[in-house]
């Protein structure tokens, strides 16, 4: 039995994506995040974590939302609202390089973001909603990768970096943020 050419497309992008980045495929920085991803589906990962993050924080009041477990850190809300940012900025560039955009990508300044982001006053239910939005599309584009795409390289902040690395620093970079919120806001 042959396969259809998208399955087979879909079959290797799969195989692909299972692939851990090896250092050099990304800044030594980002190992702290992608040390973390347990598994080497990092698409079955993203999922898992978007069903994890919901059932830690559905059910959660303002009060929690509003939450700082020192006056010089962000709230809940703001923690969010970085969680989300980030895994924007991440995958868009990971749409860049995977479309082959030689085009070196700025960085930017995360405490920025926060400070000039609407998170505070939203209600934690609407940055849930924004959650998921955003990782169904961070999902979406990953799973729709093709085989060539996962390991192009391009710059961004500076360094290089392979559109699969950025899938694993996204899956790591949310896990560290969800460790936190379940350690230090919701004990």
């Amino acid at each position: 039995m042959t396969l259809p050419a998208t399955t087979l497309t879909a079959t290797t992008s799969m195989a692909t994506a299972s692939i851990r980045p090896l250092p050099g495929e990304y800044a030594p920085y980002y190992d702290r995040y992608i040390s973390l991803v347990p598994a080497n589906d990092v698409l079955a990962t993203l999922e898992d974590q978007r069903r994890q993050m919901l059932l830690l924080l559905c059910g959660r009041t303002e009060a929690d939302g509003d939450l700082r477990y020192a006056p010089d850190k962000w709230s809940l809300k703001e923690v969010l609202g970085h969680v989300n940012d980030t895994e924007r900025i991440m995958s868009y560039r990971a749409l860049r390089i995977s479309r082959g955009d030689a085009t070196p990508i700025e960085g930017y300044e995360q405490d920025d973001y926060v400070r000039n982001g609407p998170f505070a006053r939203l209600p934690l239910a609407d940055l849930i909603e924004d959650y998921i939005g955003v990782r169904r599309a961070t999902i979406s584009l990953f799973r729709n990768l093709d085989e060539a795409a996962w390991s192009r390289r391009g710059v961004a902040n500076k360094n290089e970096v392979t559109v699969r690395a950025l899938a694993y620093i996204i899956a790591g970079h949310e896990l560290h943020h969800r460790q936190i919120i379940e350690e230090k806001y919701l004990k």
